[in-house]
């Protein structure tokens, strides 16, 4: 079974945007797991326009499935991963003035960088992943920096999705083949939706885990939340 974690960032985006606490992200952390979720994902910034690291304290004990903190390793984000312990960590190489993570690691540039802060988490028993491009040289980049997983940049996918989905996915089963002869699992993230998520899952072999948020809670709009989580959780898991 793939797992379905949910970025509850937008979430915060809306509270932020009037002030106040409405939606409350702690609440909403409680709902989407009980409407079905695998897990819940959170990428703090260091501007906190999202997210803040208070949320992320204030999660840590109402989060009973899977919590994915996601990120780009520096002190601050270093710091709170420790204090929070999560169940992963997904290292992400996001510059402060990004909108949205856009690109993976150069695992071979930064790999004693990678490893260092790997070697980190995992001495806490946090269970890391490293954000790369579909390219299989990053895949056995993130092997030699002692990754125990990878998560697959899913943008390129979806741009090219509708033009032909059989190219678009050809590099990500390539790297998912390679990622488990290398030991690792692979997670997949970036731009999925209800219109190439089910195609992603039937095409990609060993995919332990997805993390949407934006299109989920886009879709949610107009679907609701709890309908939407069960949508997308039918999409990867189809029922025989």
């Amino acid at each position: 079974m793939t797992k379905l974690s949910v970025n509850i960032n937008k979430f915060a985006t809306l509270r932020n945007a009037r002030g106040g606490n409405n939606p409350n992200v702690l609440k909403v952390a409680q709902d989407v797991q009980r409407f079905g979720a695998d897990g819940v994902t959170v990428h703090p910034r260091p501007d906190e326009r999202h997210i803040r690291y208070q949320d992320v304290r204030e999660l840590v004990p109402l989060i009973y499935t899977e919590f994915n903190i996601e990120g780009n390793p520096q002190g601050k984000f270093i710091d709170l991963v420790l204090e929070a312990k999560p169940t992963q960590v997904t290292l992400v190489p996001d510059a402060v003035n990004v909108i949205t993570s856009n690109s993976g690691w150069d695992t071979i540039k930064h790999e004693s960088f990678l490893r260092e802060v790997t070697q980190i988490f995992q001495a806490q028993g946090i269970r890391v992943s490293i954000f790369v491009n579909p390219e299989e040289a990053m895949v056995e980049g993130a092997a030699r920096c002692g990754a125990d997983r990878i998560e697959l940049y899913t943008g390129i996918y979806a741009h090219e999705f509708k033009q032909d989905k059989q190219k678009a996915i050809a590099p990500y089963q390539k790297c998912a083949v390679l990622a488990h002869e290398l030991g690792l699992g692979v997670n997949a993230g970036h731009d999925l939706d209800l219109t190439n998520l089910a195609f992603l899952k039937q095409e990609l072999p060993y995919l332990d885990e997805v993390s949407i948020g934006h299109a989920l809670i886009c879709d949610a709009l107009y679907l609701g939340l709890e309908n939407t989580i069960q949508l997308y959780k039918r999409a990867l898991n189809p029922k025989n």
